[in-house]
């Protein structure tokens, strides 16, 4: 019998073989990408004897359709329930209308950690010469900062009284004309996400881990994140790790942790990703730095992502890519997003065999080009297939992984 994932009193999930897991299907190419990684998600399941009953819930505009909701209570209350969940993409209107909900979903559960792992599979066409190189995890601060939502309108009477109580009270001259946002970004809020970048480093014996920052402009903001960050490293991690300034840049047989600055840092993931490990940085920077890397490794549409409370176990996985409405119904887009989504999602539960035999799968149909059409028109002697088509491939080949080892 199927049962929801706990938090155990010592921190730890409780996950049995069979559990409940609550999905978000997503607006647009949800109803292509959800189906094919179900799929493929069924087939690993399956083959190491696990089971998930899948629960449905809603947001986005199924939910504004069938409830006048795009959020409805309930479905806040399943995610609650049941800890972990996945979702697909769901719409944000740009400039007006509703706030982002995959911002609301982060904030109103204080999911705090985005992470987005970002590598390179074989035979998927990249456009940098060494693609193999970049095998980066970033951690992004999910609820502070710009993200917040902390802003008025230009012409409106708020921004009028907020532009006012700054010039009163700073000496702060802003025009009449002006939108005014506020960009919180807190000492718990950095520490939390940069203590839980320092964890996974250390769990997965990763060589370092980089604080990302604008904190040469932002000094109190920034600068106050990078300064935190090496705080906690000497106050909670100093048997394990070490910071740059407190070792010459030789950490010997300790985790290095060292910071760069926003804009020197996007150049040198190209130039030089292999100095690159695990990143934590602020909201904004990780949302630009983390599309910009997952293009050097073959697009956005192939890009994983988990927003994750590692205290109260909560976590929700996610495609990172727009909802592409265009495209929605045609059975053509990459799954990739979803499908690795799920990957972490498992490893989350701790189910690593079903996650290792979904990346393994997935990246020999690849590298046998048998892609969608992305990928196609990308790559000579390529197989285009449809997004359907392509799931059950996936899952053909976990279905038959043992032929690969002999078993």
């Amino acid at each position: 019998m199927a049962t929801p994932v706990r938090m155990g009193a010592d921190g730890r999930l409780i996950v049995g073989d069979e559990v409940i897991i609550p999905y978000i299907e997503g607006d647009g190419t949800g109803v292509d990408i959800w189906p094919a990684a179900r799929t493929v998600f069924d087939a690993a399941l399956a083959a190491h004897g696990r089971r998930v009953e899948w629960r449905e819930v809603l947001a986005g505009e199924k939910a504004f359709r069938e409830t006048g909701s795009w959020l409805p209570d309930e479905t806040l209350s399943v995610f609650r329930e049941y800890l972990v969940g996945i979702k697909g993409p769901l719409t944000t209107p740009v400039g007006g209308g509703i706030r982002s909900l995959n911002v609301a979903l982060r904030q109103l559960l204080d999911l705090y950690v985005c992470l987005r792992p970002v590598r390179w599979f074989e035979g998927v066409p990249s456009p940098v010469r060494h693609p193999e190189w970049v095998d980066m995890v970033i951690f992004r601060e999910n609820t502070e900062d710009v993200y917040a939502g902390l802003e008025v309108q230009a012409g409106s009477e708020e921004a009028r009284a907020l532009r006012e109580f700054l010039a009163e009270r700073f000496g702060w001259e802003l025009g009449a004309d002006a939108g005014i946002g506020i960009k919180p970004v807190s000492a718990h809020g950095s520490k939390r996400l940069i203590r839980a970048a320092i964890r996974y480093a250390l769990d997965h014996h990763r060589r370092s881990v980089t604080l990302v920052h604008k904190g040469n402009i932002q000094k109190f903001t920034e600068g106050a994140f990078r300064a935190w960050g090496y705080e906690l490293v000497r106050e909670e991690f100093a048997d394990v790790a070490v910071g740059w300034d407190d070792c010459g840049g030789d950490p010997g047989d300790k985790l290095l942790v060292k910071d760069a600055i926003a804009d020197n840092a996007f150049q040198q993931v190209l130039t030089r990703p292999r100095d690159y490990d695990v990143i934590a940085t602020t909201n904004l920077n990780g949302d630009y730095l983390s599309d910009a890397l997952a293009a050097q490794v073959g697009g956005i549409g192939i890009a994983p992502g988990g927003n994750i409370n590692y205290v109260t176990g909560h976590g929700i996985f996610e495609a990172t890519h727009g909802t592409a409405p265009k495209y929605a119904g045609k059975d053509m887009v990459n799954p990739g997003s979803v499908i690795l989504s799920g990957v972490l999602m498992f490893e989350y539960l701790g189910w690593n065999d079903v996650a290792d035999a979904i990346v393994d799968a997935l990246e020999r149909t690849i590298a046998e080009g048998i892609v969608t059409y992305d990928f196609a028109r990308l790559r000579d002697g390529a197989t285009k297939v449809s997004t359907s088509e392509f799931g059950h491939a996936v899952a053909e080949r976990i279905r038959r992984g043992d032929e690969k080892t002999g078993g």
